[in-house]
């Protein structure tokens, strides 16, 4: 059942329109329903399909405001990486013990990044952290050998995005605490490197639909032809 105040937040959404990115960037803070900074959302349906290896877009893109959020971010690699990484401010930095904690079922990290040299070793945690969207890549920039690169990106705005198995990329792009030009920029930037990805190969509308919305708040469903520009 819907609370008093989420009931208040639903009513100043028109479900018959489609908003633009500049007028649902702003009404996102107005349906806010919670007490707390909450996250800002934006949902991304695309016409692929993600069986198709060359359609399963991933990829990652440094929001110009950030996300408002701290990430907490692991780096394994070998010793003489380890004081690149924590000089970049990594909260987390090693291998083997790391390695071991992630089997017991820790996964109270953001980011992991990794060397190429270590990723023989991670390949077993594919399982665990794969279904959370943890496991290192090299199309995300999380594998790699500059370390403190890696950690100053993702400290300093950096996400990663996938696609899931519907066709939906869903991502954190800011708080409503955020004025709404930077939830705007912020989702324009996302938009703008999702659509740089699209695989030859998908046919028919590419941006098929868009969607905002806090934590606990309702969508703000977006013309996408407001978007494209």
């Amino acid at each position: 059942m819907a609370t008093k105040r989420r009931k208040v937040a639903e009513a100043k959404v028109d479900k018959n329109k489609l908003y633009s990115l500049k007028e649902a960037s702003a009404l996102v803070k107005d349906t806010n329903c919670t007490n707390f900074d909450s996250s800002v959302d934006l949902h991304v349906r695309l016409g692929v399909d993600p069986k198709k290896a060359d359609q399963a877009i991933r990829g990652s893109v440094t929001l110009p405001h950030g996300t408002g959020k701290t990430k907490r971010v692991l780096v394994l690699c070998t010793p003489d990486k380890e004081a690149e990484a924590t000089a970049a401010g990594a909260d987390f930095v090693g291998l083997d013990e790391y390695i071991q904690k992630i089997e017991g079922g820790w996964t109270e990290v953001d980011v992991i990044v990794a060397t190429p040299a270590v990723m023989p070793k991670i390949g077993k945690l594919g399982k665990i952290l794969g279904p959370r969207n943890l496991m290192p890549n090299p199309k995300t920039g999380t594998v790699t050998n500059n370390v403190g690169d890696a950690v100053n990106d993702v400290k300093g705005g950096k996400i990663t995005f996938k696609v899931d198995k519907a066709g939906i990329i869903h991502a954190s792009i800011g708080r409503v605490s955020f004025a709404p030009e930077k939830i705007e920029q912020n989702s324009q930037e996302l938009i703008s490197a999702i659509i740089k990805l699209k695989p030859s190969t998908a046919k028919g509308i590419y941006l098929k639909g868009l969607a905002m919305a806090s934590t606990m708040g309702p969508g703000i469903v977006i013309d996408t032809k407001s978007v494209q520009n």
